[in-house]
This record gives structure tokens, C-alpha cells and sequence, in this order.
């Protein structure tokens, strides 16, 4: 699977985001994470993000969104990432939970979220599917 998670790009830029998501007739999904110290947000970009099935429904009718908050400063994101970052906190993970991810409409409307490591990964993708398949 290594091969088509290259393929998968996850951007840095919501305004981006939501006008590539208005041209193409997508949802986005914002993903919060610790790259470098939170262990669950490791594991669902490791083994959620990489399976058949969500790179498949990423690539049909999502635009993948990360907002990554990493503490070692060697990982340290620019300054202007960081507020872009901040300001999705603000707006969609106002508690800082990690990891979060968010479905948002291009309206900015929060569709369904998810908190922490699924507790099944097949679980998340069929929900995923399903909320999205919802709101078309």
C-alpha cells in the first residue's frame, strides 16, 4: 500500500483546501496531530490513513487537511504554518484533543468528528463512508 500512500498528499493550507473542495465536489477532512510526540496520532496516519479503503474514499471524495502541532524544536513548523494551524484549532479543536480528526463541509461546516485512535479501523472507515455518503 506504501505506493498509493505516497500518492495521497495531505495539504497545509485550509483556504486552499476549501477551494480545492468547491472545484472538485469534496468534503474535508482535517486531521490534528503531534507528529513527533503523540503516539495515537502516529499510529492513525501509520495504519488508518495508509488502508486501501480510506486512501480510495481520500481520493474520490475527500481533501485531506493536517494541522500538525509537533513540540521538539528541530520539528518546529514556520511561523506562518503555525498560525494557519492555531487558527484551525481555534475554529475546529478548541478543547486540543489529539488526535482530532474533523469532516468539514466547504461551507467550514463541522460534519462529524472523531476523537483520539478508533477503536476499529474498519469501523472508522465504514462510518466515514457512510456520514459522507449522508451528506452529498
Amino acid at each position: 500500500m506504501a505506493s498509493n500512500a505516497k500518492a495521497q498528499h495531505w495539504g497545509h493550507d485550509y483556504a486552499q483546501a476549501i477551494d480545492t473542495a468547491k472545484k472538485e465536489q469534496k468534503f474535508i477532512l482535517v486531521n490534528f496531530s503531534g507528529s513527533d510526540w503523540c503516539g495515537p496520532c502516529i499510529r492513525l496516519h501509520k495504519e488508518v490513513f495508509t488502508t486501501e479503503v480510506f486512501l480510495k474514499v481520500a481520493k474520490e471524495k475527500l481533501v485531506l487537511l493536517n494541522a500538525d502541532f509537533p513540540r521538539y524544536k528541530k520539528n518546529q513548523l514556520p511561523a506562518a504554518q503555525q498560525k494557519i494551524n492555531e487558527s484551525l484549532a481555534e475554529q475546529f479543536n478548541n478543547k486540543g484533543i489529539f488526535p482530532l480528526t474533523v469532516l468539514v463541509s466547504t461551507q467550514g461546516k463541522v460534519i462529524r468528528s472523531w476523537e483520539g485512535f478508533p477503536s476499529s479501523i474498519d469501523a472508522f472507515n465504514e462510518d466515514l463512508q457512510q456520514t459522507i455518503q449522508d451528506n452529498q
